[in-house]
């Protein structure tokens, strides 16, 4: 079942700026699904969309079974948590939180009664005499995101909530947020540019750029079967190595060779004919890249350091190896200095293969 569909969506501006490009999706009822990409992208524009605070050029636009493209914001039964909060500083916490309400004429004292209850959930109880002024920003989210569950809607629509929170901040609201998911078993579609939030939060992830979908799939998906080297490139800190190689064969096992050296790549699922010569960018994230030998399946190479930075609780290191840039996460008190030579071990059980003109995942 799915709470919100849209199909074949489309917005430009002028005729000829187009910042969606026949976009279909289906979101599914009780899924936290996430909206990722690069600014510009097109992610927000979407959400507004689906909210009906943006016109759609063409498409359709549905929630649960009901065709909504045309209906005013206030008809679509969704509520939006913005990126500024969109506060109104004259009134208190408890009144900003039970505005909706008042508007739809419930009484005083069940509005009360739900404006308790959801500012007990939210940990803001203790706040509902005070004034947005008087919050900090990790408050004030709380209250914007308070606001919008008491409207009790099918889809909570978040657009970069966490964005203008400081980082140890946006690390304690995004464990509320799934908190909050688990807890209510609601339908959240939420926009961000930060990969972090997309990999911890969501059940599903869309990736966007340029005002299309480059995939949709699971964090696990995205991150370990990127679809081309946009996600692949986009989605990973710090970013995925990517080598230029060959495919080639040697006794009837597939593989690539890498610098005139064969790399056996026996269980890798190629999901296009296999061509040998076939020019490629094999893909390796830099966990994988490692000083010790964690598998069979481990090719050996030797790099030399050209940088590195220690940031507690590991080192990360980029090489030079045949003048190719390996970047590698190695231990926290791993001795290393630059001009150094390493034995690396690449972990051939977790790569990615894309054609070398496409780009697409092969």
């Amino acid at each position: 079942m799915y709470a919100v569909r849209v199909e074949k969506l489309n917005k430009t501006y002028y005729g000829k700026n187009i910042i969606l490009n026949d976009i279909d999706l289906e979101m599914e009822a009780g899924g936290f699904t996430v909206l990722l990409g690069p600014s510009g992208c097109g992610k927000s524009t979407l959400l507004r969309m689906i909210a009906g605070l943006e016109d759609v050029t063409s498409g359709k636009v549905f929630i649960g079974d009901k065709y909504v493209t045309l209906l005013d914001p206030k008809d679509r039964d969704i509520a939006m948590v913005f990126q500024s909060y969109a506060l109104f500083p004259h009134m208190t916490v408890a009144q900003n939180i039970g505005f909706g309400l008042k508007l739809r004429k419930v009484s005083k004292n069940e509005i009360n009664v739900i404006v308790k209850q959801v500012a007990d959930m939210l940990q803001i109880g203790h706040l509902l005499d005070r004034t947005p002024a008087q919050l900090s920003g990790g408050q004030r989210q709380r209250v914007a995101i308070g606001r919008a569950l008491v409207r009790q809607p099918k889809v909570f629509l978040f657009d970069e909530p966490l964005s203008n929170l400081d980082a140890k901040l946006r690390g304690e609201m995004r464990l509320e947020l799934k908190k909050l998911h688990t807890t209510l078993d609601t339908t959240i579609i939420y926009v961000t540019h930060d990969q972090i939030e997309a990999m911890t939060l969501a059940t599903k992830i869309v990736v966007l750029n340029k005002g299309h979908v480059q995939q949709v799939g699971t964090p696990y998906e995205i991150y370990n079967k990127p679809a081309n080297v946009f996600v692949s490139k986009f989605v990973g800190t710090p970013q995925i190595n990517l080598l230029e190689c060959k495919l080639a064969k040697e006794n009837g096992v597939p593989g690539i060779t890498l610098h005139d050296h064969f790399m056996p790549l026996p269980d890798y699922e190629f999901s296009a004919p296999f061509e040998e010569g076939r020019d490629v960018l094999f893909g390796i994230r830099p966990e994988h890249v490692t000083q010790f030998k964690q598998s069979e399946k481990s090719f050996e190479i030797t790099a030399r350091v050209v940088a590195y930075e220690k940031t507690g609780s590991e080192t990360l290191v980029e090489f030079e190896c045949n003048g190719a840039t390996v970047r590698s996460k190695l231990d926290a008190n791993v001795e290393i200095a630059n001009g150094d030579d390493f034995k690396l071990f690449l972990a051939l059980d977790n790569v990615s293969i894309f054609d070398f003109k496409t780009e697409n995942r092969i």
